[in-house]
């Protein structure tokens, strides 16, 4: 098990921050060491400094507040806040997957692995389970072994073991999603109909009502901004991997005033649901030109349906009866 300690200080005087390893984790040191080294790929969009306002996860759904009462008068992100936060991870995630030295997957975007510095500037963090693309040919990595945090796993990945950039793309919709709505992707306390936020997303935008998911306490918003990140988190989430934008069309909708966004498809819901026992895997696993690398297993105890589908090995291309147009 590891954790941030959000307090440190070198000899210098400098503030830092902490992960601190349990030492009966076998897992955390995995994940650790492939941490270390992926992180010695990085710039400036992925976390190496003193976060001190925390993360995405706290600011949003305020999970360090235990009272409801406290949850009601503590301070919310305001829209321009969150706006700038969705454009900030985009950007984290375009220098990974095109400007880094080796591209990379992270495998586990998520509200709560994105921390935000004093100016609340976000930051990518947490690469245990992240993969290196081990060169620029290859379409997908293909690996059983299922690493990830159930709701922001794509099906392809969380059924099949198909792993793309196409899957960090997946989870910053999930992501944006979230920031816009201020709720979780999967709220167990709401009705079947209404729990899965992606579900519930693509329902109002089917009838045209997409704005009702933005967060009743935001006292004011910007229309056009909730509505283009909306639709970009749907395009992101689409079934089809194919259609799904990658991270440089994702951040030039974000960066343009006269991009026009197109129409998503069905997004994919099967499998993202479930319980998984998860463990690491090392930064480089098996791909598409046959060549072997190491991973380290997950095992998966249970997720929801599985489907009748039919899944392009050679394209990463996905289709099934149910999912996509």
């Amino acid at each position: 098990m590891m954790k941030f300690l959000f307090q440190g200080l070198m000899s210098n005087g400098q503030e830092v921050a902490v992960k601190k390893l349990s030492l009966n984790s076998r897992r955390g040191v995995r994940e650790f060491t492939n941490e270390v080294i992926l992180t010695s790929y990085f710039y400036d969009y992925v976390y190496a400094s003193y976060m001190i306002s925390d993360s995405c996860s706290t600011c949003i759904f305020h999970d360090k507040i235990d009272s409801f009462a406290d949850k009601k008068q503590s301070p919310l992100l305001d829209w321009s806040k969150r706006f700038r936060i969705v454009k900030g991870i985009a950007r984290g995630l375009l220098y990974l997957h095109e400007e880094a030295p080796e591209r990379i997957i992270h495998s586990d975007i998520k509200c709560s692995n994105i921390l935000l510095d004093d100016r609340l500037s976000p930051k990518i963090s947490d690469f245990g389970l992240a993969r290196l693309f081990p060169g620029d040919d290859e379409i997908h990595l293909n690996t059983f072994r299922i690493s990830g945090t159930p709701g922001y796993m794509t099906p392809e990945y969380a059924i099949h073991g198909y792993l793309s950039v196409k899957t960090d793309v997946f989870s910053f919709g999930v992501l944006v999603l979230e920031i816009v709505s201020g709720r979780r992707n999967h709220d167990k306390f709401l009705d079947a109909e209404n729990a899965d936020l992606l579900n519930y997303a693509w329902r109002l935008y089917q009838v045209d009502k997409s704005l009702q998911l933005v967060d009743e306490r935001l006292e004011k918003h910007s229309r056009e901004e909730a509505a283009i990140c909306i639709q970009l988190g749907l395009l992101c989430c689409q079934a089809s991997v194919a259609e799904r934008p990658d991270m440089n069309a994702v951040h030039l909708m974000l960066s343009s005033d006269s991009f026009t966004l197109p129409k998503p498809g069905k997004p994919g819901v099967h499998g993202r649901v479930g319980r998984w026992t998860t463990a690491t895997s090392t930064g480089f696993t098996n791909n598409t030109n046959g060549s072997s690398t190491q991973t380290a297993a997950t095992t998966k105890v249970d997720t929801t349906s599985l489907y009748v589908d039919e899944f392009s090995r050679n394209s990463i291309s996905y289709s099934s009866i149910d999912e996509g147009r």
